[in-house]
C-alpha cells in the first residue's frame, strides 16, 4: 500500500509538470490583471462549486488575511459564503443564478471574477461570467479538461487557467499550486515581499 501512495505523490508531481510550462506565462498574466485590478481599488470575486468551492474560499481567506506573510488585507469576497442568500435564490429562481445575482449586485468595472471548474460545464459559473462581462469585469476561469462551456465565454481580456488533465483530483491539485502561485505573485507585486 505505501507504494500506491508513493505512486499518487508521482502523478501530482507529474501532472503539475505536464501543465506548468504551459500555465506559467499565463499565470503570470493573471496575476498582473489582479494587481491591476486591486491598485485601481478593484475587488475580487470568486466562486466554484464542490471541491472548487473550497478552493475558492482558501484563495479569498488568503487574499483578506494573508499568504505567507504579514500584509494589509485585500477586497476578495468569495460569493458562496451566505447560506441565506443561496437558498433564497435558489428557492425563488434556480440554482444557475446563485453567482450570478452576487456579481451583479457586487460587480462592478474594473473588478475580476475568478471562477474555478475542474469540468468547465457548471451552468452557476456560465451564468456567472455572463453576468460579469455585462458589468464590464475580467474573468479569470481556472478549468480542467478540455475547458467545457466556460472556456468558449470568455473573450479577448480573459484568461483561461486551464489544467488540461483527465483526472479531477490532479486538475484540483494544479489550481490550488495555481491559486497560491497567483497569491505570491499579488504579494510580490504589491508589497514587495518575497
Amino acid at each position: 500500500m505505501p507504494q500506491r501512495v508513493y505512486s499518487l505523490f508521482q502523478q501530482s508531481v507529474e501532472a503539475k509538470m505536464q501543465v506548468g510550462e504551459e500555465l506559467a506565462p499565463l499565470i503570470n498574466q493573471a496575476g498582473d490583471i489582479l494587481v491591476e485590478s486591486l491598485i485601481h481599488e478593484g475587488k475580487i470575486l470568486i466562486c466554484g462549486n464542490g471541491v472548487s468551492a473550497a478552493l475558492a474560499q482558501i484563495f479569498s481567506s488568503s487574499l483578506i488575511d494573508r499568504f505567507e506573510k504579514e500584509r494589509p488585507s485585500l477586497p476578495a469576497i468569495w460569493l458562496g459564503s451566505n447560506i441565506a442568500t443561496y437558498t433564497a435564490i435558489t428557492a425563488d429562481y434556480n440554482q444557475s443564478e446563485v453567482y450570478a445575482k452576487p456579481v451583479r449586485a457586487l460587480g462592478q468595472e474594473g473588478d475580476i471574477l475568478v471562477v474555478i471548474s475542474s469540468s468547465g460545464n457548471s451552468a452557476n459559473l456560465v451564468q456567472a461570467i455572463s453576468a460579469a462581462h455585462d458589468r464590464g469585469m475580467n474573468v479569470i476561469a481556472l478549468t480542467g479538461r478540455d475547458g467545457g462551456d466556460i472556456s468558449s465565454l470568455l473573450d479577448v481580456n480573459d484568461i483561461e487557467l486551464r489544467a488540461d488533465l483527465n483526472s479531477r483530483g490532479r486538475i484540483h491539485e494544479v489550481h490550488m499550486l495555481t491559486i497560491f502561485c497567483l497569491c505570491d505573485l499579488i504579494d510580490h507585486r504589491l508589497f514587495g515581499l518575497e
